[in-house]
């Protein structure tokens, strides 16, 4: 088993990107690369790479590189994508749509299982080749069924209550876009946290630096 003690977020958030870039190689049938040409591609140092990997044990032979397809499948590995955590989906509305038929859940680590929503106007509908269920009947699904993880993609001020239920249900973990931050009120829940709009506005900041002339 690949060491993980005291890795940390920024090492753990670069794993996605190794296993992308690792991919786009397979598929141009490239079967070793270095930590040099690695890094080339990624715009990162060869020094970093080798430290990130070396986080869990390190996986390069001294004059040979990284084998890419093992490499890829260790990356897999590490992130747990074999392992389709059960996971459920609280909001129908444009966003949770959109997400539910867009995202390869299975190859990011997921099963999608329940998409629940409160709106009489949604529920019943189709999303996924799933019909959207009454958030009463949450209860008994998760009883029944047991989702570890849960897609938020509800308003900001239900978001407490909706993950205190869950967190109540057994779920406690959260890909969280209501815009509260569950980690606060919630100790031992895993959380990630999507702001959409502080993306954006990253993004403003970005262009605005590069092109300051044009500043009003």
């Amino acid at each position: 088993m690949p060491k993980r003690e005291g890795v940390s977020l920024s090492v753990i958030k670069r794993l996605p990107r190794y296993y992308r870039f690792l991919g786009d190689l397979l598929r141009k049938d490239v079967t070793r690369i270095s930590s040099r040409e690695l890094a080339q591609l990624m715009q990162l140092t060869a020094s970093q790479i080798r430290q990130d990997l070396n986080c869990f044990g390190g996986f390069g032979q001294q004059g040979y590189g990284y084998n890419v397809a093992a490499l890829h499948k260790e990356i897999a590995n590490i992130m747990g994508l074999h392992r389709h955590t059960p996971t459920i989906l609280l909001g129908a509305g444009n966003l949770g749509r959109t997400i539910a038929r867009h995202m390869n859940f299975e190859s990011s680590g997921f099963e999608l299982i329940g998409i629940f929503d409160s709106d009489p106007n949604v529920i019943g509908q189709t999303v996924r080749d799933m019909v959207v269920a009454d958030s009463a009947s949450l209860e008994k699904f998760c009883q029944a069924h047991h989702p570890r993880a849960a897609i938020l993609c509800i308003p900001k001020d239900v978001a407490y209550e909706c993950a205190k239920n869950l967190m109540s249900l057994g779920v406690n973990c959260f890909w969280n876009f209501s815009h509260y931050d569950l980690a606060v009120d919630f100790e031992g829940a895993i959380v990630e946290n999507v702001h959409l709009g502080d993306s954006l506005m990253t993004f403003c900041y970005q262009i605005n630096a590069a092109y300051p002339e044009e500043e009003a």
